[in-house]
């Protein structure tokens, strides 16, 4: 059997996201850049046991001065929690999302939280339709995480300042797993593995997503 994508060489394998059979040099070369390959797939999940990112230069990290430590993500475990499982099923339900859209929606989630600190609220929503789309589902999310939790305590506890770090926490996260490739989807598929419980569930006491 010949391959689907190349037409000349033999296919050895199939592939859910052509579908059909492919070859071995194909998969290598068209994963995730001309085929979107479902997170399931087992010849992309090797793939990711062998890739080697970049690693993040300390100088180049977006908003150097938020500073992001164990300790701080640790104390707000809960919300932690919260946010990668909203932002990871929204990127899940949302078709032809990628990781650079999830990068697209943080950045701009950064942007407004930022002028909320400033005390001049400007939201600066994402040009790129999906990844407008994330960024409404996080804000929904947390809007009524806070409603929630007013309701449960009589006041209001979740700080702008704490939505900005943890913001900034999975842009980095982001860009330490984002493999570059135009349909990549390394870390949708690690707030996945990480949140596979549905938002607003509590958050579990071995729930922890480290520094990268």
């Amino acid at each position: 059997m010949v391959c689907t994508l190349c037409r000349s060489r033999r296919a050895k394998r199939s592939c859910p996201g052509v579908p059909g059979e492919i070859c071995t040099l194909c998969c290598g070369q068209e994963r995730e850049v001309s085929v979107t390959c479902p997170l399931d797939c087992e010849h992309l999940q090797d793939a990711r046991r062998h890739e080697k990112p970049m690693p993040l230069d300390a100088a180049d990290l977006p908003h150097r001065d938020i500073q992001i430590t164990e300790r701080f993500l640790a104390e707000r475990e809960e919300l932690l929690v919260f946010v990668g499982r909203t932002l990871g099923a929204a990127a899940m339900k949302t078709d032809g999302v990628t990781d650079f859209e999830v990068r697209a929606a943080l950045d701009s989630l950064i942007r407004t939280y930022r002028t909320l600190g400033s005390g001049v609220y400007y939201e600066s929503r994402p040009e790129n339709a999906l990844a407008n789309r994330l960024y409404s589902a996080v804000q929904d999310g947390l809007a009524e995480y806070r409603r929630q939790e007013q309701e449960r305590t009589g006041l209001p506890q979740t700080r702008d300042a704490d939505v900005l770090g943890l913001l900034v926490f999975f842009q980095r996260l982001e860009l330490d797993r984002n493999n570059g490739r135009p349909r990549g989807r390394a870390f949708i598929g690690l707030l996945r593995s990480f949140y596979s419980e549905p938002p607003g569930e509590p958050a579990a006491a071995s729930s922890r997503l480290v520094l990268p």
